[in-house]
């Protein structure tokens, strides 16, 4: 039955993404005394997210629902197009006599929708007769059965959700769309403190609950991280092609974490043979053969999951591209690009927001790129599309009749369709673009960047790298229709070569945790141990190049969960990273810009990236990535002094300090520990104007509002720590090279 679910899974072409399995995240947890008859305390981490997220116990339902309606209505309405339509009569080629006393002579031959449409019991003998056709009407019957039985439980559990947010947090459902997921986190902890809902721990901490929800997801981002999964392919004339779909990782979860002989005994356990080395060529040879199971259960499936791939991309986007036909020309992350940019322990709100954020920057970036060429060939294509589409709708306004014409619509629609698309190749004549610069800001919000992007940013070569991140919606819908024929492939000849690297990733980078199970060793930020000297922890690590997690993950992750989840106590060897880059933003902020300066800036940058409507972060972010280039040419700041040159580290170090006049002013509402020394740049008007806003929104009643701009700044601090970090990291590695030749 698990195979059925492949189903479900290849018909969601959309911008969408799970982070559990199908199954339930058990929790071993003690239902207190009070709450007992009240609601049941189970299987909650992962759905306590997803109810917050998907917006209660109703949206869900209708979710719900309308799958199954969707799903019913698509085989119902595919088999009667097949069956119960003349299509002779419908394209006028077998001509229809309507007869009757009070019938137009002119409309006797006129085909009307009914006359296509054959009769029910001959629509029904059609179906009869053809053995195919039952075959597959028994096969979606059994499938939506499953759905509805699964659909049942789902309600069922939804149920207890709903009571436990109701009778524990104490949200009401009217109530929910209010809170923020940090808000139910704080009253998940209290509650714990209050009621020992978990039995192995007396205290949760923010930590623990993302290594519950996130268990194999920060599996899956380490198993990228590594190039483990073979994702990348050598393809003949495209050469090295990125390949990941929702069917080809839900092929990779099903192998590796729930389904029948994966490696998971449960759903927060792995088996205890795959800790033990003594065995690992078995358990290679073993985790080989149900991949290749699973490659040909997927090639057995593959013409069934290809035909309502087929169908449901039909049905799905027909009418959008026939209303807006660049719609296909527009851009999105891959799957594979919300993998290798997500850091561990970041929720799937977290990291949307975040990839939503860098939409703009990177669309700008790669919208940079031309093609004379190409642009030669659209505008011609346009023009003559353009030409003939301007007859044909001036005989239209001349003489409606023209619509009678066999195929005039058709030829009227197709050309609009080629002009849209021609036009969406041309660039805009007016538009003056700096590539490096625009990686920078691209940087600043998708927070990882191979160093070779450096100063590579006007080639072909870096453009290519970011579409494997930042893909055509066609692309992604042609990779979806594609992902039933190449997936087994990949499962049978590529997946099965790896099982000893996957044996042997999970016995060496599985820990077990009190309270939460095992969990892979990387999502615990562990600088010790997964750190790299080159990303300002040389010193504080002992991993090998093995253990050393790639592009600064495990740094960057550090950060941005200490700065999402300001409450959360960092273990030691943490804290002492953070102190040391505390320590390194302080000396570097002394010879760096002030704050003031950068802020008179703004406008400028912006303008210099085409930022037209930036908000407050967003214009410091500006500021901070432009200010090295306004210094080296030369120009004079505000009061008419020349501004000695400075780079964009100093200038992030500048503004992070000054940050920590914030962060005292948000003591008294949570914030208990900063990242930055809270001593640097009192005199800095920046922040207590923003703290001034901060202070009168906290005294409203505009929590909705405080929280979007704690969150805005959270954000942006984040940014300015990917781009510091970055920036030193290429200085340290510079100088690495350096002392080796």
């Amino acid at each position: 039955m698990a195979n059925f679910e492949a189903y479900q899974e290849y018909q969601r072409i959309e911008d969408f993404e799970e982070d559990s399995p199908p199954g339930e995240e058990d929790l071993l947890v003690h239902v207190p005394e009070g709450l007992k008859g009240k609601h049941i305390f189970l299987n909650l981490a992962v759905h306590i997210y997803h109810f917050h997220q998907k917006n209660g116990f109703a949206c869900m339902m209708l979710t719900e629902f309308f799958e199954l309606v969707q799903f019913l209505f698509v085989v119902t309405f595919t088999t009667f197009l097949v069956n119960c339509v003349e299509y002779d009569v419908l394209f006028a080629n077998r001509p229809v006599n309507h007869t009757g006393s009070g019938q137009n002579p002119l409309d006797r031959n006129k085909v009307t929708l009914p006359d296509a449409i054959v009769s029910s019991q001959k629509c029904t003998e059609r179906i009869q007769n053809n053995s195919w056709i039952i075959f597959l009407l028994i096969m979606a019957a059994i499938f939506w059965i499953y759905r509805l039985v699964k659909v049942f439980c789902n309600v069922l559990s939804y149920w207890e959700i709903r009571q436990f947010y109701i009778k524990a947090l104490k949200i009401r459902m009217d109530e929910l769309c209010n809170f923020t997921w940090q808000e139910v986190q704080d009253r998940l902890i209290s509650l714990q403190r209050e009621q020992q809902m978990c039995i192995h721990k007396k205290e949760l901490t923010e930590l623990d609950i993302y290594h519950r929800i996130l268990r194999f997801k920060n599996y899956m981002v380490a198993m990228i991280n590594k190039s483990l999964l073979p994702v990348q392919l050598q393809v003949p004339l495209l050469g090295n092609v990125v390949f990941l779909t929702q069917g080809l990782k839900y092929n990779f979860e099903l192998i590796l974490f729930w389904g029948p002989g994966s490696l998971f005994q449960n759903k927060w356990n792995l088996h205890p043979k795959y800790k033990r080395s003594g065995n690992r060529l078995e358990l290679a040879q073993q985790l080989s053969r149900i991949i290749l199971l699973m490659g040909l259960a997927n090639l057995l499936l593959c013409p069934f999951i290809l035909v309502w791939q087929v169908l449901y991309a039909f049905f799905s986007y027909t009418e959008v591209i026939r209303r807006e036909p660049g719609s296909l020309g527009a851009r999105r992350w891959s799957l594979y690009g919300r993998l290798y940019l997500r850091h561990f322990n970041e929720l799937n709100h977290e990291l949307h927001g975040r990839l939503g954020r860098g939409y703009k920057p990177t669309s700008k970036y790669m919208n940079s790129f031309t093609s004379p060429m190409l642009t030669v060939l659209a505008k011609n294509i346009a023009f003559f599309s353009g030409s003939v589409l301007a007859v044909l709708i001036a005989l239209t306004v001349y003489d409606e009749d023209v619509l009678t014409v066999q195929h005039i619509l058709t030829a009227i629609t197709v050309l609009g369709v080629v002009i849209t698309i021609a036009r969406s190749f041309i660039p805009d004549e007016h538009m003056v673009w700096c590539p490096e610069q625009l990686l920078q800001c691209v940087l600043a919000h998708i927070h990882y960047m191979p160093d070779h992007w450096r100063g590579n940013a006007n080639k072909s070569e870096t453009r290519d790298e970011v579409a494997q991140l930042f893909q055509y919606k066609a692309v992604f819908i042609l990779e979806e229709l594609l992902s039933p024929i190449v997936t087994p492939f990949i499962l049978i000849f590529l997946l099965r070569n790896k099982s000893l690297e996957i044996i042997d990733f999970f016995r060496n980078f599985t820990v077990e945790v009190v309270g939460v199970g095992d969990i892979c060793s990387f999502a615990q930020m562990d600088i010790r141990r997964h750190g790299n000297p080159t990303w300002m922890s040389e010193g504080q690590t002992e991993a090998s190049i093995y253990q050393q997690a790639e592009n600064g993950k495990t740094e960057l992750s550090l950060m941005h969960f200490t700065i999402k989840n300001p409450r959360w106590q960092p273990p030691q060897e943490s804290s002492v990273f953070i102190s040391h880059l505390k320590e390194k933003v302080h000396h570097d902020a002394q010879g760096g810009p002030s704050t003031q300066l950068l802020l008179s800036e703004a406008p400028l940058c912006t303008s210099l990236q085409s930022n037209e409507s930036g908000t407050g972060p967003d214009n410091l972010l500006a500021s901070v990535l432009a200010h090295p280039i306004l210094t080296a040419s030369g120009l004079q700041g505000r009061d008419s002094h020349f501004i000695p040159p400075s780079t964009a580290a100093s200038a992030a170090a500048s503004v992070l300090a000054s940050l920590s006049t914030s962060q005292l002013a948000n003591a008294n509402r949570g914030r208990s520990h900063g990242l930055l020394p809270s001593s640097l740049h009192h005199e800095t008007t920046m922040y207590r104007s923003d703290r001034t806003i901060i202070d009168s929104m906290s005294n409203s009643d505009s929590r909705i509002r405080s929280n979007a701009l704690h969150s805005e700044f959270a954000s942006a601090e984040m940014s300015l720590h990917a781009i510091y970090m970055h920036e030193v990291m290429h200085v340290s590695g510079n100088i690495f090279l350096s002392c080796r030749v």
